[in-house]
């Protein structure tokens, strides 16, 4: 989220500057994907009786070209917080900078249109939905979200899954960005685990859940990694002393012959950048995670940057 105080902080501050120490984690990796928690625009005005708008300048796209980012999730409900204009600047901004997006658009078949691009050689696919702000779903002619509600009986969320599919025969990873369910709760809703399946039934290799602002224990579900929370990375938030919405990971997944590896890096947010953790933070959010993990079936061990993830040895080859 570049808005708001980080949107002011940012006129005095260079572009990496919100990636802080974590920025050289992002730039070993083939390409970073983020959901993008505001518009980019210089114009616009505050969507009516909303509490929170989030709108950063058109130039600090150079933020999420700093960081590696490959591709954005627009799927949220802060992406129309200043209105169709706003959003029709953000589209054009990250086009000009290369920025593969998806979950938004002007009309509804660019809303739920996949983003596509490499990582080295492996063909990526993003299809990223919402069941935030039903009344920004876009439709034909008019700007809008790819919403669904989290119902396998409804034929938005079976849109959703068809999406899945059909980019699962293109592309060598499909990524599923859902910004879904409420803003707390460590543990996954049963309607999201149920939706995870479908999900990797279809053909997804990750389903990569936020909008809750604390992270989520990650489940394995054959070869798919879902992601339930991946908690707050970047914001102004004011912080939850019990929640922690200021401790979170950088996810780093790498796709192997046996499969997916899973390593997370702890992360803190301090003065409107993300941070490495250290110290009895680091260990703290490390064996939040591990707790949260271990009620999903999933085997975590200690790594040099954190933790690494790999499923229990009874769901292995299920």
């Amino acid at each position: 989220m570049l808005g708001r105080l980080v949107n002011r902080a940012l006129q005095n501050r260079p572009p990496t500057d919100p990636w802080g120490d974590v920025l050289p984690v992002l730039r070993g990796t083939d390409g970073v994907v983020c959901n993008l928690e505001c518009v980019l625009s210089d114009r616009g005005t505050p969507w009516p009786g909303k509490l929170f708008t989030f709108r950063s300048d058109a130039r600090n796209v150079r933020v999420l070209e700093a960081g590696g980012v490959r591709a954005v999730s627009l799927a949220n409900n802060h992406v129309l917080d200043f209105g169709e204009d706003a959003l029709a600047d953000c589209l054009q901004v990250l086009d000009a900078a290369g920025i593969a997006h998806a979950g938004a658009g002007r009309d509804a078949e660019e809303a739920q249109r996949p983003a596509r691009w490499t990582c080295g050689q492996t063909r990526v696919g993003l299809v990223a939905f919402t069941d935030n702000e039903p009344g920004w779903e876009a439709a034909p002619g008019r700007p809008g979200v790819f919403y669904a509600p989290v119902d396998p009986e409804d034929p938005r969320f079976q849109r959703v899954v068809q999406l899945t599919r059909q980019l699962a025969t293109e592309v060598d990873v499909v990524v599923v960005s859902a910004h879904w369910g409420p803003n707390w709760g460590r543990r996954p809703l049963p309607e999201h685990r149920e939706a995870a399946r479908l999900l990797a039934q279809a053909g997804a290799q990750v389903v990569w859940g936020h909008s809750a602002h604390i992270v989520r224990g990650v489940e394995f579900v054959d070869a798919c990694v879902v992601l339930y929370s991946c908690g707050d990375f970047v914001d102004d938030y004011a912080v939850d002393e019990v929640e922690r919405n200021d401790w979170s990971f950088a996810f780093l997944l790498e796709w192997k012959p046996g499969g997916v590896e899973v390593e997370l890096v702890p992360t803190t947010i301090r003065h409107f950048r993300a941070g490495l953790a250290h110290g009895w933070e680091r260990e703290a959010i490390c064996q939040r995670m591990r707790e949260l993990c271990a009620e999903l079936g999933t085997e975590v061990q200690p790594s040099e940057q954190g933790l690494r993830l790999r499923p229990s040895p009874e769901l292995r080859g299920s």
